[in-house]
This record gives C-alpha cells, sequence and structure tokens, in this order.
C-alpha cells in the first residue's frame, strides 16, 4: 500500500498535480522549493516574457524560493510581493476556478489588470482565455479554500 501510495504521487507531482493533501499556499513542485518552476515572477510584468530565474537573485518569502533574472528583480518583488505574486500561489487559474489546484508551465501566462495568472498547459490556456473574467470570479470564489 505504502508503494502504491509513493508512487501515486510522484506520478501526481511528476505530471504538475497537485491534490488537497499536498497542497501548500504556494505551488512548488514535489521534488523542490521553487515558486513558479523557477521562473522570475518579475519579468512577466516587466517584458511580459517567461524568464527563467537565477539562483544568485533568489528570495525565500511565503515558504517558498523565489528565483529572479537580475538583483533589480529581486529588489522589486522583495518591495512589494504582493504584486508580483501569481494568482492563487502560483496553482492552474484554470483549475481554482474549476476548485481544484494543478501545477503549471511557466510559458503559460496571462497579465490581466495588473495580476500574474498561470495555466497548466497551452490548451488549458486557450479555454481560460475564452472566458477569463468568468473564470477569475469562480476562482476568486474559490481561492483559499480549494486547498483545504
Amino acid at each position: 500500500m505504502k508503494t502504491l501510495k509513493l508512487k501515486t504521487l510522484f506520478l501526481l507531482g511528476y505530471i504538475g498535480f497537485s491534490t488537497a493533501f499536498a497542497a501548500d499556499a504556494i505551488y512548488t513542485p514535489w521534488h523542490n522549493n521553487l515558486a513558479i518552476k523557477g521562473y522570475d515572477s518579475v519579468a512577466y510584468f516587466t517584458l511580459n516574457k517567461a524568464i527563467k530565474g537565477d539562483t544568485s537573485h533568489s528570495f525565500e518569502w511565503q515558504g517558498a524560493n523565489w528565483l529572479f533574472s537580475s538583483a533589480e528583480n529581486k529588489a522589486l518583488f522583495v518591495a512589494s510581493p504582493e504584486t508580483y505574486a501569481p494568482q492563487y500561489g502560483g496553482y492552474c487559474a484554470y483549475a481554482v476556478a474549476k476548485n481544484s489546484v494543478a501545477g503549471v508551465d511557466p510559458t503559460q501566462f496571462t497579465i490581466h489588470e495588473g495580476k500574474l495568472y498561470l495555466n497548466y498547459s497551452q490548451k488549458i490556456q486557450s479555454q481560460w482565455l475564452q472566458q477569463k473574467e468568468a473564470f477569475i470570479a469562480e476562482a476568486d470564489k474559490n481561492w483559499p479554500n480549494v486547498l483545504e
């Protein structure tokens, strides 16, 4: 039984899904503690691109390690993390709208009204974009209770 549970946890972590018993306030993959899988959350806003962060520019916030591509981006985040952190703890915004949680592909993102939303995959993001405002309203209702 223990082996089956460990294999199940491995598979869930591998494909990026989280479950209620494993969900934290900030999504991190099962094998490390990196927020947004190591991508620079500030770069989404300043460059409108998904840019990998660097371990030389790291900051711990809300139990996760956040990486940045530059000292300037790190300083912006440190000064105002709520401004740059993704909504719903970095979990897939579409999944939260559906009252669930899932990991993300950091390259699938949307900036809407000054907020960062991440999605699980390109396919999910295309669904998300079709009714983004309705999904945001639903996700806002579900968050953070979806973690329980």
